[in-house]
């Protein structure tokens, strides 16, 4: 059974991630749980622990500008089928945190599955530490952002930068408050990279 879960589908910056999670059916990860339940020490320190016990593991992504053609909801799922089709191992079934996949194995949707399984639990934490990597990546290309505070979320700090500097190409310019920012008279051309 493998379980999937995304990471980053408020964000206003970058890819939504998404991971599938083979786990033994007897694994001695202790402290799994919702990654936004976790501190960022406790998700790193599980996503070692996950990488290393699990039969299988995949992160995939969808990327800004994917999300904003086809919007995030399917962008998230289009993220998870990848993550589920670069698994190692064929899985039987899917638990899927609240969403439906393509896919002609056998699946249940659980709202707030990450709370509820063990797989997606996991799948939640690897997406959103290899995000918060990404995250902090980015950064270092964008520092007046904040990337590696925030995450990418809109945060007050971020929707300042957004109205300081513009969007960069990265961003979703199909959220409101970043097609809002990136269409302000004062942003000049420069700002937007």
């Amino acid at each position: 059974m493998a379980g999937l879960d995304e990471a980053g589908r408020g964000c206003l910056f970058g890819d939504v991630y998404a991971a599938a999670v083979i786990l033994p059916e007897r694994h001695a990860i202790r402290g799994l749980n919702d990654s936004k339940q976790l501190e960022p020490a406790g998700r790193e320190r599980l996503a070692v622990a996950i990488r290393e016990a699990a039969i299988a593991w995949s992160v995939a992504t969808a990327t800004a500008e994917e999300i904003d053609r086809i919007n995030i909801y399917q962008a998230s799922r289009l993220a998870m089928k990848r993550a589920l089709g670069a698994l190692t191992v064929q899985p039987e079934f899917l638990l899927v945190d609240a969403l439906k996949l393509d896919s002609l194995i056998p699946q249940l949707g659980l709202v707030h599955g990450d709370a509820l399984s063990f797989s997606i639990a996991a799948a939640s934490i690897l997406a959103k530490t290899e995000r918060d990597h990404a995250m902090e990546e980015w950064h270092e290309r964008y520092p007046r952002y904040g990337l590696a505070r925030h995450k990418g979320y809109g945060t007050p700090e971020h929707l300042r930068a957004l109205a300081e500097h513009g969007p960069t190409p990265y961003h979703r310019m199909s959220y409101a408050p970043v097609r809002r920012l990136a269409s302000a008279p004062d942003i000049t051309q420069e700002a937007l990279w």
